[in-house]
C-alpha cells in the first residue's frame, strides 16, 4: 500500500504578522511539515527571511523544518540555517558552482540533503547526485512568488524524477512546489509525487479552514 502524501505548508503564504501562531494552527490542522522559502532578492526576485527567523520559529514547530534556499551563492550560509533549526536544506543546482560539494556539506551537519530544480533545469541535473539526495524538489512554477499558476510540463519531469528514484532503491521524498491546489495535487501524485508544498491553497480562508485545505490536498 502507498504511503500517503506529506503535506508541506509553504509560510511564504502565511500571516508574517504571527508566524509563530500560523506554524502552530497548520501543524493542528494535520500538516506533516513546515516549508520556509529563504529568498535573497539576487536569485530570485523576492527577499524572505534568514535564519534568525528560523531560529525564532522553530521553538514554536513540532514538525520537521524543509528549508528550501533560493539563494546565491548558497554556501556560505548552509551552516547558518542547519544551526537555526532547518531539519532538511534543498539547494539549486545553479546557486554555486559545486552542487555536489554543498550536497555533502549538508549532509555532513547531520541534514538531510535537498536538490529543486527549477521548470527550465534538465532533469539530467539529478543523474550524478542521487547517490547524496534525500530529497529532489521539483518546481511547477519558477520560484520567487506565491499563487502562481502549476506549469504542466514539469508532470513529465516528476514522472521522469520518479523513475531515477526507483532505479536506487532508496527512500527519496519527491517533492512538488508551484500551483498546488486539489486538482493539481492530486495530479502531481499520479505522477509520483510524496510531498506537495502549498502556500496559497492551504492558507486561504484562515485558521479555521486549514483543517480542510489539508484534507482537500491529500485528495
Amino acid at each position: 500500500m502507498a504511503k500517503p502524501v506529506l503535506i508541506a505548508p509553504s509560510i511564504l503564504s502565511a500571516d508574517f504578522s504571527k508566524l509563530g501562531a500560523e506554524i502552530a494552527a497548520v501543524e493542528a490542522a494535520g500538516a506533516d511539515w513546515i516549508h520556509v522559502d529563504v529568498m535573497d532578492g539576487h536569485f530570485v526576485p523576492n527577499i524572505t527571511i534568514g535564519p534568525q527567523v528560523v531560529k525564532a520559529l522553530r521553538g514554536h514547530a513540532q514538525k520537521p523544518f524543509d528549508v528550501h534556499l533560493m539563494i546565491s551563492p548558497v554556501d556560505p550560509y548552509i551552516e547558518a540555517f542547519a544551526q537555526a533549526g532547518a531539519d532538511g536544506l534543498t539547494v539549486h543546482p545553479e546557486s554555486g558552482p559545486h552542487v555536489h560539494r554543498t550536497l555533502q556539506l549538508i549532509r555532513k551537519l547531520g541534514k538531510k540533503a535537498g536538490v529543486v530544480l527549477n521548470p527550465a533545469t534538465p532533469i539530467d541535473a539529478l543523474d550524478n547526485l542521487m547517490d547524496l539526495v534525500d530529497l529532489i524538489l521539483i518546481m511547477s512554477v519558477n520560484p520567487g512568488f506565491g499563487g502562481q499558476s502549476f506549469i504542466e510540463s514539469q508532470l513529465a519531469k516528476i514522472e521522469a524524477a520518479r523513475k531515477r528514484i526507483d532505479a536506487t532503491g532508496r527512500d527519496i521524498a519527491l517533492e512538488v512546489d508551484g500551483g498546488i491546489t486539489p486538482a493539481t495535487a492530486r495530479r502531481a501524485i499520479a505522477a509520483g509525487a510524496t510531498v506537495l508544498v502549498a502556500g496559497t491553497a492551504v492558507f486561504q480562508g484562515g485558521p479555521s479552514q486549514y483543517a480542510a485545505n489539508i484534507a482537500a490536498l491529500r485528495g
